[in-house]
């Protein structure tokens, strides 16, 4: 076959041929990592296998054009592109299956995530950022499909800001001159999901440089395509996004997996569309194969006829890739040029099959160390502690038990020491003592493998609270005034905050807290979207993880649950899933609780406080306080959202004279009235309300003491409202979630993290809103949330019931 067009005029032959031939023996290498992998599960030495077998070609065609500085955002399925971009090997590969607790051997995640969930690392150890410039990165994957779709559009973005804004990266650590691409990878049949098609508009929207791949092997696990879509065929499907010369779009370019030199021009086409152009581009890979089948966790012969199986094994594209080369013939000065015989072939392939296993056993053999290691100390604790116990039995058949299991766990391993610590109860040897504090020791490590780094910052290290100052005779204004002037001043010192959302920037928001500022700092800066939620967190996201900080403002509250998933599965466990290594510092703008009607008025606490770990929740309860934590957060690491009041952007507040410098404290309450009776805990909009009834049952002779917990997550670090209720000895929490919502999550914190349970003389109460969704208007917000009237009525009962004396029945 004549193919002297493939070369490349501008290298030579032998380079040519040595770029094929390392493709080859990569793509080798993935194929036999996969193999090797599921017999790995299949005998009982992992847990569980997902790998990329099938779409080798056009992961090797995509790495060609991936330059330093490119983020890619994929799935599971792109081990051969991260092998390709020298991001994973084998071994790293191998580790992650076997859930390796050790950063150098498994750098995706150090054993916190299943395998083929890959990551580079974006930090240097103490949590500063690389030159993310001089490497190729790789956002951590996440399982949910889809999800890593909306985090593309933020990727994309910061190289077109930076472009405009160089100032924002002087030293350009995250970009020269905008010209990193964001590669999105994903497969046919998650392009069912929406979260696939509102990235796909958002990015045609903003022209961003991204090229989504999408790998189409025609199934999702058991499921056709014909049920995956209305066409089948998705380049037409997407059709309406190609661009023309009248209207913006996409470029859509479709190529298959097993044609290698289509491949190749095909992502060298959306490579110079994307980098030179800033235009979005579709590359979609038809006739993938899965010859494994979806995963370990079945085989795809259940639900694929033999006729397909045949076409898969017939199409698979590496072995139709050394057909190619054993077939390419191209002429050079009379001379007949070859890639490679069929002997050097077979070498090559012998070659990756050892690799593979030589770096698949030193993998096996680190993890067997440390479980091994393990086990020969406590079983040497354990024949120590019976010679002098009196339960010499049960802890011979404690030992005898870890000794004669065929597959040892480190939960095997602490569950015998921890059985043997039982059943001595009550002995006070040296032996057991020793015991003792091997296991101490030994969970406290096991602890900071598996539960370390749930935030980026040191709770023991954050900022203290700056109080906002005032002049004399400072009048007061609308609480919007003071966001709105304090976003100024951070606009002005921050070259690299952006801030986006719906309405947030023609209007300057929908209460005006931005009023003006598209004007002054540029539509870039302060910009708005479409009704899109998902992807303007993605963008957020996106943008965090280039280096910038940004704000993504979601409308409401109640909107949040649209973009909820993201945060829970991507955004707050960013910084644990990727072991340190990578951080997103997103602050997520919104305005909620108490104003009209079901959409506008809920305050779904608990499904955020229990979804959002890894983010700090904070609820101010005015807007001073509010743009007191905007400027602490700039300055933290760790991702959060902001609720802001919605019913107060029209209170008057005294304007403070240090705009951009004061801040509100992250896990620290304010008692905002001191008192003796009962303590009341609160947040948010209902302290207003709260505040007043304490006014109230003053009148009555009952002395509350006010606390506003400012952040939900975390709450309350060094225990004040315990100290509180050790002093009053009632408690009570306040708060317009539905019952046993964020109220329940608060008295946890209070009464088993600080103990106060031992201080209280009355059963501790909530006053919470009804089970149901807030009714509209205000004889609504009256039946549906705690009003005043429930809280003076609810405490003066406990007060009778202390003393019915002093507290006559109402």
């Amino acid at each position: 076959m004549h193919q002297q067009e493939t070369i490349n005029n501008q290298i030579s032959f032998e380079d040519f041929k040595q770029q094929i031939l390392n493709d080859f023996y990569i793509a080798h290498l993935s194929r036999q990592m996969s193999l090797l992998g599921r017999r790995e599960v299949l005998t009982g030495k992992a847990k569980f296998g997902i790998f990329g077998a099938g779409k080798e070609l056009p992961q090797l065609a995509m790495a060609r054009v991936f330059k330093n500085g490119d983020f890619r955002s994929g799935y599971y399925r792109d081990q051969t592109f991260m092998m390709a971009i020298g991001q994973t090997t084998p071994r790293s590969c191998f580790a992650q299956l076997y859930a390796i607790t050790d950063l150098e051997m498994e750098p995706s995640s150090a054993g916190r995530q299943m395998t083929s969930h890959f990551s580079s690392s974006l930090l240097n150890a103490d949590g500063s950022w690389r030159k993310l410039t001089e490497l190729k990165n790789s956002s951590s994957d996440i399982s949910t499909t889809a999800g890593q779709m909306p985090r593309l559009v933020g990727l994309g973005q910061a190289s077109k800001f930076y472009k405009k804004h160089p100032e924002a990266d002087p030293k350009q650590n995250f970009s020269v001159n905008g010209q990193e691409i964001a590669f999105g990878t994903i497969g046919d049949a998650s392009t069912s999901e929406g979260l696939f098609w509102e990235t796909i508009n958002a990015c045609g929207v903003l022209q961003i440089p991204v090229i989504i791949s999408i790998w189409d092997d025609e199934y999702g696990i058991s499921v056709g395509q014909e049920h995956q879509r209305t066409k089948t065929n998705l380049s037409e499907l997407l059709k309406g996004f190609q661009r023309n010369n009248d209207e913006r779009g996409f470029e859509i370019i479709t190529t298959s997996a097993t044609n290698y030199p289509h491949l190749v021009e095909s992502y060298e086409k959306a490579e110079r569309f994307a980098r030179e152009q800033h235009i979005p581009v579709v590359v979609h890979v038809q006739h993938c194969t899965q010859p494994q089948g979806h995963s370990t966790s079945g085989s795809h012969e259940r639900y694929k006829s033999k006729e397909r199986l045949n076409w898969e094994a017939e199409n698979d594209n590496i072995e139709l890739f050394r057909k190619w080369i054993s077939n390419f013939r191209a002429e050079e000065n009379g001379e007949t040029l070859i890639l490679a015989t069929e002997e050097e072939l077979n070498e090559i392939e012998s070659k990756a099959k050892a690799s593979v296993k030589e770096q698949q056993k030193e993998a096996w053999d680190f993890y067997q160390n440390q479980i091994s290691s393990l086990q020969k100390e406590v079983e040497e604790f354990l024949k120590a502690l019976k010679n002098s116990s009196s339960e010499k039995e049960k802890i011979e058949e404690i030992l005898q038990g870890l000794i004669n299991k065929p597959s040892i766990y480190k939960k095997d391993i602490f569950h015998a020491v921890r059985s043997a610590v039982w059943v001595t109860r009550g002995e006070n040897s040296s032996e057991r003592n020793e015991l003792k504090q091997w296991l101490k020791k030994n969970l406290a490590i096991q602890t900071k493998n598996y539960s370390a780094g749930l935030y980026a910052d040191d709770f023991g290290e954050l900022p203290s609270e700056v109080k906002p100052s005032f002049d004399e005779n400072t009048k007061t204004v609308d609480g919007r005034i003071i966001l709105r002037d304090n976003f100024e001043k951070i606009f002005s010192s921050r070259d690299n905050v952006l801030i986006f959302g719906e309405d947030t920037g023609k209007i300057g928001d929908v209460n005006q807290g931005l009023e003006g500022l598209q004007e002054k700092f540029g539509i870039e800066k302060i910009s708005d979207t479409g009704i899109r939620e998902a992807t303007i967190l993605g963008q957020g996201i996106g943008l965090a993880m280039r280096g910038l900080r940004p704000i993504a403002e979601i409308q409401y509250l109640d909107y949040v649950l649209y973009c909820l998933q993201l945060m829970s599965d991507d955004l707050s466990t960013l910084f644990y899933r990727s072991a340190g290594t990578q951080k997103a510092p997103v602050i997520v703008r919104t305005r909620g609780h108490r104003l009209e009607g079901i959409w506008h008025a809920g305050s779904p606490m608990a499904g955020i406080l229990n979804l959002v770990r890894g983010m700090y929740v904070c609820v101010p309860r005015d807007m001073t306080k509010a743009a007191g934590f905007y400027n602490t957060l700039l300055d933290l690491n760790s991702p959060a959202i902001v609720i802001e009041s919605l019913n107060g952007y029209r209170l008057k507040e005294t304007m403070p004279n240090n705009l951009g410098e004061f801040k509100t404290p992250i896990g620290e309450v304010e008692i905002t009235h001191r008192g003796s009776d009962v303590t009341l805990v609160t947040y948010g909009s209902t302290w207003r309300i709260v505040a007043k009834a304490a006014e109230e049952l003053a009148q009555m002779n009952i002395s509350c003491e006010v606390i506003d917990v400012q952040t939900l997550l975390p709450l309350d670090l060094s225990g004040q409202i315990a100290k509180s209720v050790q002093k009053t000895n009632r408690l009570f929490i306040i708060d317009e979630d539905v019952p046993g919502g964020a109220s329940a999550y608060i008295l946890q914190q209070i009464l088993e993290k600080d103990n106060a349970y031992f201080s209280l003389d009355s059963q501790p109460k909530t006053i919470t809103a009804k089970a149901h969704r807030p009714a509209y208007a205000s004889d609504g917000d009256y039946f549906s949330k705690p009003s005043l009237d429930d809280i003076v009525e609810g405490v003066y009962a406990v007060m009778h019931e202390s003393n019915p004396t002093e507290y006559p029945a109402i």
